[in-house]
């Protein structure tokens, strides 16, 4: 009598990386192709909106059809301020600390959630018992709180702010974790004591958190998989002509290199390796053809990563069969 084949659910982390993130939906595929099924997601900036959607049931190729349609120019919607010619961006960024809103991709992210019933994270509730809220909600975003210097897990530590995490709007908490500092605004939020903090994008502090599912006191958990974004040897120089833009690539610089090294020597085995061909994190400009070259480079690396691990589980079984006979 024939065994039914084993579903094979796994957790998964995306890095950040902005438009780089096309580069992830690739992977995405390649893991699909393969035979498994996201259980529990999360992730940073771009990797969070990726999460977020995979939370809310989309599957690749719809994935690829959104990304496809999407101008990402739309994306930088300026403020009154920014639009004053010659000083605006200068003057809006010491003013509201960002050029761009970033009302736009929260309106379009929430459409998207909405369109398959999620708002709040008490849509994503995948444990109703559980009282870890890694473990109860289906999505975990990074963000940074710069006012207390401090690394958000949301929806888990909204609580800080008197918010109850099945409240909590779900394209809000990615409008967070993907607020590029100089770029666009941060988010604004009191405490309970009335104390007002910035939150900005989770790439200052963890832009690869491919821990957050990792088994607390040997409790026996899903694997989680890791795709993360890696810079060419010829990455280009960030452009630095003035004093914004030398903040900009402070940032930028936190979040492409922070712990790049030791990241990738502690999970090598458990992360997808994905090129990002020299693309730039705010390159919105991207034309058609350089996003298809990102896709597939995710895609690629994908499916290498799954060839390994398939070889590397049928030696595994061979030989433990073979001493077993």
């Amino acid at each position: 009598m024939s065994k039914e084949p084993k579903e094979k659910k796994i957790n998964a982390v995306f890095e950040g990386g902005g438009v780089k993130g096309i580069g992830l939906v690739g992977a995405i595929a390649a893991t699909e192709e393969a035979g498994y099924t996201f259980a529990n997601v999360g992730g940073t900036s771009a990797g969070a909106i990726v999460a977020s959607l995979i939370a809310a049931g989309y599957n690749a190729a719809e994935l690829k059809q959104i990304m496809d349609a999407l101008d990402y120019t739309d994306f930088q919607d300026k403020n009154t301020i920014a639009n004053i010619p010659i000083i605006g961006t200068t003057r809006s960024i010491r003013k509201k600390y960002g050029q761009y809103l970033g009302q736009f991709f929260e309106h379009w992210l929430r459409e998207l959630l909405l369109a398959r019933g999620v708002r709040t994270f008490g849509d994503l509730i995948s444990d109703p018992e559980a009282t870890d809220p890694c473990q109860r909600y289906k999505l975990q975003v990074i963000a940074s709180d710069i006012s207390q210097g401090r690394l958000l897990i949301l929806p888990g530590d909204i609580q800080k702010f008197g918010i109850n995490p099945d409240d909590f709007e779900v394209a809000t908490a990615v409008r967070m974790s993907m607020s590029l500092p100089f770029f666009f605004e941060p988010v604004c939020l009191e405490d309970l004591s009335g104390e007002v903090h910035f939150i900005v994008d989770g790439g200052l502090l963890s832009n690869y958190p491919v821990w957050l599912f990792d088994p607390q006191n040997n409790n026996k958990t899903l694997p989680t998989f890791g795709y993360q974004l890696i810079e060419s040897a010829q990455k280009p120089l960030h452009e630095i002509t003035s004093s914004v833009t030398f903040g900009l690539a402070m940032a930028l610089t936190m979040m492409e290199a922070h712990d790049q090294h030791s990241i990738r020597q502690i999970n090598f085995n458990r992360t997808i390796e994905i090129p990002t061909l020299g693309v730039g994190t705010t390159e919105f400009e991207l034309t058609r053809e350089r996003s298809d070259m990102l896709y597939q480079s995710g895609l690629k690396a994908g499916r290498a990563f799954f060839n390994r691990r398939d070889s590397e589980e049928h030696l595994h079984t061979h030989h433990t069969t073979e001493k077993g006979t």
